[in-house]
């Protein structure tokens, strides 16, 4: 490709000749647009959400934070598949395991319908553990409790030697089997030296079974004063059950509610057909989409969905685009139409020819960049991290210092008081919720963009777009409808070329472009079906304009300033014959042939009806616009007068979008860049946040931190909206979490003893430390109704 400019929004060869990135550009051109595949972000069917790069391909517990690694509704069959922890991504391997951070089990970070059976491996296990757990721990727990009930208070089977060894032999299980995986975390935890929630629960559950175990098989080694009314030292073996199963109980209710933040990509996959209806020569045939290659036809009857991304060859019909833009309105479809798979064909039937298949299609990069940025972190989370560092050893000490207190200050008996209390302050402390609170707003926040088509491709991003307040754009596609048409074509008096014929010659210069100018004169010629001759010497200037011999006669198109650089007399003539429509907001194109000024193209690209409203919506949310064009000064004044835009640059090229942008980043701005991505690519990366608009297949996958899949500037409300909500929500789930256990800790510690004797059982606290994970997600998942509207 070589653009050039024009009078109007330029667009330079910025991304001409630099090879594909390895990482993600600031550039708005994204080359899947023409065809090239964008690199699935990851191969693995589980990953940690809170602990990046931890990845598997196997379900698991993430051997960081010990939370079970979740599903990659993305994930793609591969020749190798990897684990990853949910709380620390960054934690890969390839063969299932738990995390070494946390302790959680690893997952594997990609799903296909054929691994179906090993997607809630996790949560079956968890189920099949709390269930027998519940059904052993239950009489456990009656028998521990009957000295409170009147009638059993001073029953002999209460506190005789059989209750004893069945509470024994029902706990042992529960213990060793069903907390089996705690203490495996647990272990993992101390290997790695990234103390977690299992190492506080398994040193609680270890201490109060232990100690059980211990007044059951050796009760010599107990003082006398230590002993009940019976003389017995008293047992914690219903503590210690119930313990796992509140946490089991926890575990089921945070895997089933974790599994629901990956529904919006699996809605998303859920658009794609499994078959097709192929048109060969011997008629149609239904084949999987998967055998499907580019070049072939595929026929879409009427309430069938598009299998493939392709253009229509054969047909009439209207499209529900609604899955990619969010808009409701069918869109029409003729031969020679863009059609993107997974959208819905309504009425007429369609022969397609596909462009792209399998991976290549819109919806699964769109798969592939949502399920890569739900893994991503955002800053807010170096937090939590910092805190949670610190975290567990901090409530160790407090469980030291608690049974400490407790055994020397304590009621008699002491060391049962100071065992209970410094176990349930090991329990109630669960950094598990704290870990949550931003990856599960994250991953649920960018799942409910991703259907409205806000595709936020990092999570950093969030946070910009919260604090955004400045948003320059760009004119030509963003604010206009970026099909710019030739509504009359101006010639000098005494000019030896006709109109129709200065447009035969302009037509075929472009023809060497993909400018959307040189699009609009070749689409002009084809109306009037002029032919057009050969071209030879073709140049672009960036920022300037074109030259050639077009039919052996040297023609320059472009700027006025360039054709005066090019030494072409009569150009104030022509800048005359232009003037007045630009003044009405349109563009010119000023042309010479043989080194004299011959002809001037006016172009029109109206306005798009959405952009009144979208910036009245941006003005309620006080952000200041800033209109960035290539345009020359009456057009960009005509179109910023008529949308009431106060600040706008025009005529400025690539590099001076980059100098403004770099200028408006003063201290206290936060500066966006909403452009079509192309000639806006400088302004795109030295933005604080990058806003790639585009439409259909022509959406710019990797070349900003946020894409509109609808080159709509309602999108970047969606956003913004979008932006504040999710860290809105982020912050009560850690505010819930500090308080959590700010008000948790000493109250297990027994600080309200001496005041109201109120103490916290460690079931209590078990409980409390299981619900706790889950109210973080379930408010997580508040985010999945959220409606985006200023």
């Amino acid at each position: 490709m070589i653009p050039h400019s024009h009078s109007h929004d330029e667009k330079p060869p910025c991304c001409q000749a630099a090879p594909k990135p390895t990482k993600p550009s600031c550039c708005g051109h994204d080359h899947s647009a023409h065809g090239e595949s964008v690199t699935p972000p990851s191969t693995a069917k589980y990953f940690c959400p809170m602990c990046p790069g931890v990845e598997s391909d196997k379900p698991g517990a993430c051997p960081k934070c010990g939370m079970a690694l979740e599903r990659n509704p993305a994930w793609k069959a591969a020749s190798k598949t990897l684990y990853t922890c949910p709380m620390h991504p960054e934690v890969q391997q390839d063969h299932p395991g738990n995390c070494p951070k946390c302790g959680m089990a690893l997952e594997p970070m990609n799903v296909t319908e054929a691994d179906d059976a090993d997607d809630d491996a996790e949560l079956r296990d968890m189920t099949r553990r709390f269930i027998w757990s519940a059904v052993f721990t239950l009489p456990v727990f009656i028998t521990a409790m009957a000295h409170l009930v009147p009638a059993w208070s001073h029953a002999a089977w209460v506190s005789g030697e059989p209750t004893r060894w069945m509470q024994f032999a029902l706990t042992t299980p529960v213990v060793l089997w069903a907390g089996w995986p705690f203490f495996q975390r647990a272990w993992q935890s101390l290997l790695h030296r990234s103390l977690n929630m299992f190492t506080l629960i398994a040193l609680g559950v270890g201490a109060a079974y232990a100690f059980s175990v211990a007044a059951m098989l050796a009760p010599g080694w107990f003082p006398e004063s230590l002993g009940d009314a019976h003389g017995q030292v008293p047992l914690y073996f219903e503590a210690a059950a119930v313990i796992i199963v509140l946490v089991l109980l926890g575990q089921v209710l945070e895997l089933r509610a974790r599994a629901r933040t990956g529904s919006a990509i699996q809605e998303l996959l859920g658009l794609q057909p499994k078959t097709a209806r192929l048109v060969t020569d011997q008629g149609d045939k239904d084949v999987p989409i998967d055998s499907l290659t580019v070049g072939q036809q595929v026929r879409v009857r009427p309430g069938e969905k598009m299998p493939v991304d392709g253009v229509v060859v054969e047909g009439n019909s209207q499209v529900d685009e609604s899955m990619l833009t969010g808009e409701p309105e069918p869109v029409e479809k003729q031969k020679g139409a863009q059609v993107t798979g997974g959208t819905l064909n309504q009425h007429g039937s369609l022969v397609v020819q596909t462009e792209r298949v399998g991976a290549d299609t819109l919806l699964a990069q769109i798969v592939h960049l949502v399920g890569q940025a739900q893994r991503s972190r955002a800053p807010i989370q170096a937090l939590a991290d910092k805190i949670a560092a610190w975290f567990v050893p901090a409530v160790l000490a407090a469980s030291v210092i608690t049974f400490g207190f407790w055994f020397w200050l304590g009621p008699q008996p002491a060391l049962a008081y100071a065992i209970a209390n410094a176990v349930a302050v090991l329990i109630i402390a669960c950094p598990c919720a704290l870990g949550l609170a931003t990856p599960m707003s994250v991953m649920v926040g960018i799942g409910r963009g991703a259907q409205m088509g806000v595709l936020i491709r990092e999570a950093a991003a969030i946070e910009k777009l919260a604090l955004l307040n400045t948003l320059a754009v760009d004119k030509t596609g963003t604010l206009t409808v970026g099909k710019p048409e030739v509504t009359r074509v101006l010639t000098l008096p005494g000019s030896l070329l006709s109109a129709d014929e200065s447009l035969r010659l302009a037509a075929a210069l472009e023809r060497q472009s993909e400018h959307p100018l040189a699009h609009a004169l070749l689409q002009a010629a084809e109306k009037k079906n002029l032919t057009l001759p050969e071209v030879t010497g073709f140049h672009a200037t960036t920022a300037g304009g074109v030259s050639g011999q077009v039919a052996g006669q040297p023609t320059v198109i472009g700027k006025a300033a360039f054709l005066r650089e090019q030494g072409i007399s009569q150009v104030d003539a022509l800048e005359a014959l232009g003037m007045p429509h630009q003044a009405e907001g349109k563009s010119a194109i000023y042309m010479a042939v043989k080194g004299k000024a011959t002809a001037v193209f006016i172009v029109s690209d109206p306005i798009k009806s959405s952009t009144p409203d979208a910036l009245a919506q941006l003005k309620e949310l006080d952000i200041s616009v800033v209109m960035l064009t290539g345009d020359n000064e009456r057009t960009a004044g005509h179109i910023a007068r008529t949308l009431g835009i106060q600040r706008f640059h025009a005529g400025v090229t690539p590099q001076e979008k980059h100098r403004y942008i770099t200028e408006m980043r003063k201290p206290g701005a936060v500066v966006g860049m909403a452009g079509d991505g192309i000639n806006d690519a400088p302004a795109l990366a030295e933005a604080d946040v990058g806003i790639a608009m585009g439409t259909g297949t022509d959406i710019a996958m990797e070349s900003a931190p946020v894409t509109l899949v609808k080159g709509d500037l309602r999108g970047i409300v969606h956003a913004i909206l979008l932006g504040r909500a999710m860290m809105h929500n982020i912050r009560q789930n850690l505010l819930f979490a500090f308080l959590y256990n700010a008000l948790g800790i000493p109250l297990a510690a027994g600080l309200l003893y001496p005041w109201f004797g109120w103490l916290l059982s460690p079931m209590i606290a078990g409980a409390a430390m299981s619900l706790s994970s889950v109210s973080v997600i379930g408010n997580a998942l508040r985010l999945r109704h959220l409606k985006l509207k200023a």
